[in-house]
């Protein structure tokens, strides 16, 4: 998990996103669990405090989510060198 590999308790991610202290902790944890979906505003405060894409939240696989993670920290020109590889598989693939 994102917020425990960052060492932030679930009431200081809350705290940092700008909820009431009161509900902070409690908040994250619904969100975690999948009890509450966290409004798109939230989302996108959660991601820029975790320093990650909003799309690793929403990704469909686990390995989906790495991707999105891995893409989103690169430069720009390992982004480029990626995104080659990636068509070259997928050409590779249709074959």
């Amino acid at each position: 998990m994102v917020r425990k590999s960052n060492k932030i308790t679930q009431e200081k991610l809350g705290l940092l996103i700008g909820l009431d202290e009161f509900v902070a902790s409690t908040r994250i944890n619904r969100y975690e669990k999948a009890v509450h979906i966290a409004d798109p505003n939230t989302a996108e405060r959660i991601a820029q405090v975790l320093d990650e894409p909003l799309s690793f939240f929403y990704a469909e696989t686990e390995e989906l989510a790495e991707l999105n993670r891995i893409f989103y920290h690169l430069d720009l020109v390992n982004k480029q060198q990626l995104l080659a590889f990636a068509r070259e598989l997928i050409s590779i693939a249709k074959d």
